[in-house]
């Protein structure tokens, strides 16, 4: 029998988002953008020609900026280059409170999506949104196109609050493999992929990390279960592979492969009281020998247990990373805290 091991890690354990004392700002992006209203998702290409739009700052309403009563779609386009770029460090973009949805994307590519548009809306007017922004959106030259596209259905609409910004963090784990990104998802149990593997196919989609609630399941409390394929070309043969799936709230089953490499408890109501805190830790998976396909296609499920309150694979750091990596980091993280 393969031998089950999980680390579960006690770092940072705080509810919410990365926390600020983590982070550094390395672009500001408060100021005029291009802005249009209308929807179209040509719009998110990062060569579309923005020349005749209109321009409007960045935070504020565009009530107050020339759109008096509007209610509908619009669009966000700005472009920037990262300096400095540290191919080695997490970045996030902070894009403050938006009123009501938006969707984001980084040179076409998209990262982050909070609430549900219509035929399925339901407002995030007060989530803050703070996006990973993964290094195989970034053109070579670190130039960034960013579109967000935003519904309002009445009030005040848009980019309307908060600290828009780059922002680094330099001491959270590098995944050598990331994963983050739109994965399938399916609320309920969809079984024990051991022993008869899920269709997949027609899940919906969904981003990960992200907050389930802020992604169209809103008051969503029970199972769900999370798929997404990533295939290799021989880069870790021969190495020995962590899966990191940041926070998870509450409890998850880990399959590779159709293989259970670790749970962090049973999915069932009697374990709340003992595993009531383990949305706030960072998970980091073992993977056993002979799991991973080395030369081709990989399946990864995760089924979740949510009880109450915000659920899914929430925050942090999402993808696969070498186990000499893995160790290097907590070597130099312990250093740190001494």
């Amino acid at each position: 029998m393969i031998r089950i091991l999980i680390l579960i890690l006690f770092i940072g354990l705080i509810a919410g988002k990365v926390s600020g004392q983590e982070l550094q700002k390395v672009k500001d992006l408060k100021g005029f953008w291009k802005f249009s209203i209308g929807d179209d998702p040509e719009w998110a290409n990062p060569d579309y020609d923005d020349n005749n739009w209109e321009r409007i700052y960045v935070p504020g309403n565009w009530e107050e900026q020339g759109f008096h009563g509007y209610d509908g779609y619009a669009w966000y386009r700005t472009t920037f280059y990262l300096n400095d770029f540290d191919h080695r460090s997490n970045y996030y973009l902070d894009l403050g409170f938006i009123d009501d949805v938006d969707e984001v994307y980084i040179n076409g590519k998209k990262v982050g999506r909070t609430g549900s548009f219509p035929p399925y809306y339901s407002t995030a007017y007060n989530a803050h949104r703070v996006y990973n922004l993964p290094h195989k959106t970034f053109s070579e030259d670190a130039k960034i196109t960013m579109a967000v596209r935003v519904y309002d259905q009445g009030g005040e609409g848009g980019i309307v609050h908060g600290n828009i910004a780059v922002m680094i963090n330099h001491n959270e784990l590098f995944t050598d493999l990331d994963l983050q990104g739109d994965w399938k998802f399916s609320t309920g149990d969809c079984g024990d992929p051991s022993k008869n593997p899920p269709d997949y196919n027609n899940w919906d989609e969904i981003l990960v990390p992200g907050i389930w609630e802020d992604q169209g399941y809103k008051h969503y409390d029970g199972l769900a279960c999370y798929a997404v394929e990533f295939d290799l070309d021989g880069q870790f043969e021969g190495e020995r592979m962590v899966l990191l799936l940041g926070r998870i709230d509450d409890l998850e089953m880990v399959y590779i492969n159709n293989v259970l490499i670790g749970q962090t408890g049973e999915l069932s109501a009697k374990t709340t009281s003992i595993y009531s805190e383990m949305y706030k830790q960072k998970r980091g998976y073992y993977i056993p020998e002979d799991v991973l396909n080395d030369q081709g296609k990989n399946v990864l499920i995760v089924k979740v247990l949510d009880w109450f309150g915000e659920g899914g694979i929430w925050d942090g750091t999402i993808g696969l990373i070498t186990q000499e990596n893995y160790i290097q980091y907590w070597k130099k993280k312990r250093k740190m805290m001494q």
